[in-house]
């Protein structure tokens, strides 16, 4: 059974060629535009693996991944932020929110890969 990776952003570009390289690698891939979205898939769905966005519409990175972290059905679920910020200040705030790991955008699909196979097999 494939793996299944949840993707949570609201940039349409991003989202399309992130999906495109784990669904070419073999993943179950979901989509979601906003971290309300991504929250009710989350909950439906109990992905192996969710790469957040943190700035996105109606309900931010920080806040999904606070929220994942404390439902006890949701909590297990390795975290991955995808951003635009500093590596100083994401590592911080993977830190803070529990999150698995990171990757600062833009990024090579090889390094996408890596950290997602490092957390799902």
């Amino acid at each position: 059974m494939r793996k299944k990776v949840l993707i949570a952003d609201d940039e349409e570009d991003i989202l399309k060629l992130v999906a495109f390289r784990l669904d070419k690698a073999g993943y179950a891939v979901m989509t979601a535009a906003n971290g309300r979205e991504a929250l009710d898939l989350a909950k439906k769905e109990k992905p192996d693996l969710i790469l957040l966005d943190l700035r996105m519409p109606v309900m931010d990175g920080y806040e999904l991944c606070r929220m994942l972290k404390s439902d006890e059905r949701l909590k297990d679920i390795p975290v991955i932020f995808l951003t635009a910020s500093s590596a100083v200040v994401v590592e911080q705030k993977t830190k803070e929110y529990r999150a698995e790991g990171y990757l600062i955008k833009p990024f090579k699909p090889e390094e996408l890969l890596e950290k997602v196979k490092r957390f799902i097999e």
